[in-house]
Parts: C-alpha cells; structure tokens; sequence
C-alpha cells in the first residue's frame, strides 16, 4: 500500500495541476517538484498515524477517521509551504482539489483492494442474513471482516426497509427467498433477529423449511449482553424453536419459599434435571445446597460450574458435593442430619425405557428403593419438603420404568399417611428435550454424519418441554405441596416425533430422501418400537384435577394404596431382589402398580442367561416368601438397599 500510494500521489498532483489549469499539459517543473513534495510531506504523515499498520481486511468505519485526518493533514501543510514561499507556483486552490482527489483516492483503493481479495475471488460460502435491524447489520460487519462467510443481501418484514442499503448490501421481502437463494447461490441462512418472539420465530422456520437452506441464528440478546457469546458465534437452530408450545412461565413468588434461607439437598445432581435444579436454586439464595451423586465426574464437573456461577454472582452459598447412592438409607439419613435439611429434590433415577427393561433389579432398586429409603431418612429427620422428579410415563405404564416410578409415587404417597413434619409430593412432565437419551442429540449426530435418522414407528407422539422449564416446575411444586400431591403440566399438543426429524433434517438444510423424493440427502428409517416402549404418553390416571397458584400447573387426586399395603409389597420385592429373582420382583412390580400392562415376556439381560431361572412363587402367598427367605438368604444386609435384614 506504500508503494501504491507513492506511485499514485504523482498522478493525482498533475490531475489537481491539470484541473487548476484547465488544461493537460501543465509545466513539467511545476508538476515534479509539487509531486515530490507531496511524497515527502503526505507520506510520513501517513506513516506516522499507523495507515500502514493497518490490516485492509479487518479494516471498518474507523479508517475514514484516519484517511480523513492524514489528508487533511497533508493538505494545510502543503498550503503553509506554498504561502511560505517554498513552492510559489503551489496554490492553495490546487492543494484542495490534490486532497480531494487524495481523499477518494486513499478510501477507494482500500475498499477495493479489500473487496477483490477478499470477497470476489474468496470460496467462503455466501449468506442472507434475515433480519435488517441492528443485530443483523453488525454480524454482516463481523462476518465480512472474519472472512468465514459472504453476506449477500438482508430479508426483513418490515416493509420500510425494502429495496434501501444496510452495510453494503439491500434489503429484500422474505417473498423473494426462494428467488435470491437462486440467484445468489446461498445455502445458508442466518437469522439476525435476538429479541424476536418464539411464535414469530416458529412461523418464519416453517415458512423456511421447504427452501432446502441451512438455517442458523446469531446468540441471544442475554448471551450477547452478559458476554456468554459474540455477534459471529452462530448456532443451529435451538429444538425449542421447532416445540408448538411456549414455555411456561415461572411464577416469581413460589420459587423462594422452599429455598431461600433454607439447606437444600438435590440427590442425582450431576444429571440433566439434577444439574439444571442446582443452578436455579443456587441462584435463589439458599443457605447451603447439598448435592449427592453416585457418578464421580458427573460431580466433579457440576460442582466446577456452579463454583464457578457463585464467583461471578459474588453468591454467599455453601455448596457441599457428595459421592453417594441415594438407596443407602442410613448414609442418606447421616447426610440429613448432619447439614439440617429442609428441602429434598429427588431427582436420581434410570430414566432410559430400554436400558431399565434390560436391567430391572437395577432399576427397581435405584427408582423405588432410593426414592424409599430418602423418605424414611426424611421422615425421621423430619426434612420440611420432599419432591420427587416423576414422568409422564408413569401413567399406564408399559414398561419397567415408568412402572417404578409410579411404584415410587406410591410410595410417598404411602409415607404421607403417617408423617405429621414432612411434605411429599411429586411432578410429572413429559420428554425433557437436550437431556439424556433424549432423541434430539441423537437425530442431530445423526444428521451430522449424513443419515440414517432412525425413528421407531411413524405414529409415536411425544410431549416435550425443556430442561429450565422442566426443573422452574419441580421448584415451584415443592412451594403448593400440601402432602400427597401430583403435580402435572399443561403441556399442550403432542409432537411427532417424525415430524421433527424432518424439520431438522429441513433446517439443516437437507433434504429427506424417500419414495417420493429418491434423491433427498437423508433418509428416515423406522426401526420399530422397542420392547416396552408406548406410541404415545399420558400425564392423568383418573380425572380429578384442580387447578393452582400457577395458571399452567394442575393437581392430580389419584389412588393410593395403604401404607400396610406399600410396605408389605416393600419387604416382598426386597426378598426377591436380594436372590436376584428377577419374575418375581417383576410379579410384584405389577400387584404394586395397578395400571402397569407389560407387553411381553421379561428382557432383562442377565436373568436371560440363567440356566435355569427360579420358579415364581404362587401369586399371593407370602409362606413361599419366608421360606425363600429362610433358605436362600444369609442374615446379612444386602449393600444394595441399605435396609436392615429382615428376619
């Protein structure tokens, strides 16, 4: 650029003496000694205000400050040597126009040389940009100076701003999308549109869905303000956005008076709700906030995070990390006593359908025997609240887990009935979306290495809300408990989840390959329904519902056993599980829990590979039971439940 300008300064001095003169053949003489001391004078200024030190292609706004400064700069000394008599024949006049020209000159060239390097012959791809306001103009500023994409055109609804210029480039109707994606070749589309309504996002993917561009979206306005992200980090489009529903919004008052002031324990800490949980909470002021989880790194990394959280807030929470499992009742009962609980949030379970149908002494004994034995340590240390994480899979159930978290219901349910301290309830929701075993990462890997994207059966419908949204509600249920209670949420339509495999396949840009379309770039295979696994969930088991303080949040009335009955099925699937006598823990399971309806055989893969699997005992005869006990149990305790041997 040096070079460029020591060549060019020259030729627009014999311009400016050619204009002044009105002619094109001004003095020779003149003009070699007005051009070599305009190099002596402008280029040192140039030199010396860091035009040089200038990259071209991060060059903005601010290098017309510096061009306009150095011309001018340039030009009062140039007119100073003409008066002083250094340069007669040097007219102010002409030095005008000379840095006129200088001016076009020096800001044309960078732009061009910017422009020729790095947009024209660059192989970024190109972009729209959706959105024309203040969010979209500066990440078109910070894409073109970053150089990874090509802005190409705005599209915005508003109606004023059509055919003007942002940035550099014209704003168009989102009519003409199918049109420009056409002509300029784009395959991305970038939403620049932060503090723009759910509903109105949700109508503008729809209508994107069919143009086959790979839609993204700058950060939020929270990320961009507390600096959790910049105006270039784009994302893929967020699965909520794709949810027919809104989220549900919290009510302020509710969420203090089980937390604020007061020891908060949250058992399954490190998982997806148990995670989520701690971070609200921390952030509602408790006193001190006990977290227990049975997975190491798990801990590690929640208790690194929220430490983290606390700093920044300057947030004056003892925050106590424990390894643990929550169905050793006597370690759980310690933990109780020793930091003065008040509030329990249970939110350790198995919660993936195969997994537990494959594993069911496991999951009986970490969804119904942790949520037992929690209870009782809460019970005798008389802890003022208890809210277990339920699932809307618990209703009808078909399969071993939701049976167990229903069999848990039944179990504070049962407990209730003798507890004059202790307030129990639980929360029902359905799928919880980003979480583990959730099927949005899995479509989402799937689509990123190009497909298959594997969906179980064409008719399966979901209910789905998200993970902040899922534990607002276990928070603000713990405040309306008055003992026995169901909490469940309004939770609006369903979703296919057919359905949403293809929108994000759609908004990934790509297309769905089947009968109709042969040569789409993804392809959606039907795997069939798992063993175990429902077409659609239910929130309700009866129809005695009422509403609350919280106009999305219903209270469930639903039958209870007797607290005998609970704890005599209790003791009976305690004996069954310390032989490791998988039908009969599945026999009692199924006297427990009423609605539960097993679609077949047990698929529990270690009781499979028995040579000979035990004889169940005759339904209802507790005498088979003793005498299993008798002969087969040692008189120890078994280190899985944490309960006293039974004699």
């Amino acid at each position: 650029m040096l070079a460029s300008d020591a060549l060019w300064i020259p030729i627009l001095m014999y311009l400016a003496l050619s204009l002044k003169a009105d002619s094109w053949a001004p003095g020779l003489t003149s003009w070699a000694a007005a051009a070599g001391l305009a190099i002596v004078v402008s280029l040192p200024i140039f030199i010396r205000i860091g035009l040089y030190r200038a990259v071209v292609r991060y060059m903005g706004p601010q290098a017309a400050v510096v061009v306009a400064g150095g011309t001018v700069a340039s030009v009062a000394i140039l007119i100073a040597l003409g008066v002083a008599g250094v340069l007669p024949d040097l007219r102010p006049s002409t030095v005008v126009i000379f840095g006129a020209l200088l001016l076009v000159y020096l800001g044309a060239s960078r732009m061009l040389l910017r422009w020729l390097v790095f947009a024209h012959a660059s192989k970024a791809p190109r972009v729209l940009i959706y959105g024309a306001g203040a969010g979209g103009a500066e990440l078109a500023a910070a894409l073109g100076t970053a150089g990874d994409f090509i802005p190409v055109a705005f599209v915005d609804d508003n109606r004023a701003l059509w055919g003007t210029v942002i940035a550099g480039l014209k704003v168009y109707s989102p009519q003409h999308l199918a049109v420009l994606i056409e002509e300029t070749n784009s395959r991305r589309l970038l939403l620049a549109m932060p503090s723009l309504s759910s509903r109105r996002r949700r109508e503008i993917l729809a209508m994107l869905e069919p143009l086959g561009v790979h839609v993204q979206t700058m950060p939020s306005i929270a990320d961009l303000v507390t600096g959790a992200a910049r105006v270039d980090e784009l994302q893929d489009i967020a699965v909520t956005d794709l949810l027919g529903r809104e989220p549900v919004p919290p009510v302020q008052p509710l969420f203090e008076s089980c937390i604020k002031g007061k020891t908060v324990l949250v058992t399954g800490g490190g998982g997806s709700i148990g995670s989520e949980l701690c971070r609200q909470i921390l952030g509602l002021g408790p006193k001190r906030l006990v977290l227990l989880e049975m997975s190491e790194l798990a801990l590690y990394n929640i208790e690194r995070e929220l430490r983290a959280i606390a700093a920044r807030g300057q947030l004056s929470v003892d925050l106590v990390p424990l390894v643990g499992n929550a169905h050793h009742k006597y370690r759980m009962r310690e933990i109780l006593q020793s930091f003065h609980v008040q509030t329990i949030y249970h939110a350790a379970a198995y919660k993936h359908v195969p997994i537990v149908e494959h594993n069911i002494i496991e999951g009986l004994y970490n969804n119904v025997f942790a949520t037992w034995h929690t209870a009782e340590a809460a019970l005798e240390c008389r802890v003022e609240t208890f809210v277990l994480v339920s699932t809307d899979k618990a209703v009808n159930p078909t399969n071993v887990m939701g049976a167990t978290k229903r069999f848990a219901e039944i179990v504070l349910q049962g407990l209730q009935q003798r507890s004059l301290a202790t307030r129990f309830c639980m929360v029902r929701f359905g799928n919880v979306l980003e979480s583990s075993g959730s099927v949005v990462p899995l479509f989402r890997d799937q689509i990123r290495r190009g497909g298959p994207v594997t969906v179980t059966h064409q008719d399966v419908i979901r209910y789905f809300m998200t993970i902040p949204e899922a534990a607002q509600l276990v928070i603000q249920a713990g405040s309306m408990a008055k003992g026995g209670d169901v909490f469940v949420l309004d939770m609006g339509q369903p979703i296919r989840i057919v359905d949403l495999a293809r929108r994000m396949i759609q908004l990934a840009g790509l297309s769905v390959r089947d009968v109709e379309h042969p040569d789409g770039d993804i392809e959606i295979v039907y795997t069939g329904l798992r063993p175990a696994e429902k077409l659609f969930e239910e929130l309700l088991i009866g129809k005695d519902v009422s509403g609350t303080e919280h106009p999305m949040i219903m209270r469930a009335v639903e039958h209870a056993l007797r607290l005998e009955d609970v704890e005599r099925l209790l003791h009976e699937l305690d004996v069954a599980m310390r032989s490791f006598d998988c039908r009969t823990a599945h026999d009692v399971l199924q006297r427990a829990v009423a609605e539960y309806r097993p679609t077949g055989e047990l698929h529990d893969l270690v009781w499979a590979r028995r040579p000979e699997a035990p004889r169940p005992a005759a339904e209802g005869k507790v005498a088979d039971l003793q005498a299993r006990r008798a002969v087969k149990l040692p008189a120890v305790m078994n280190p899985h439940s944490g309960a006293e041997p039974l004699s």
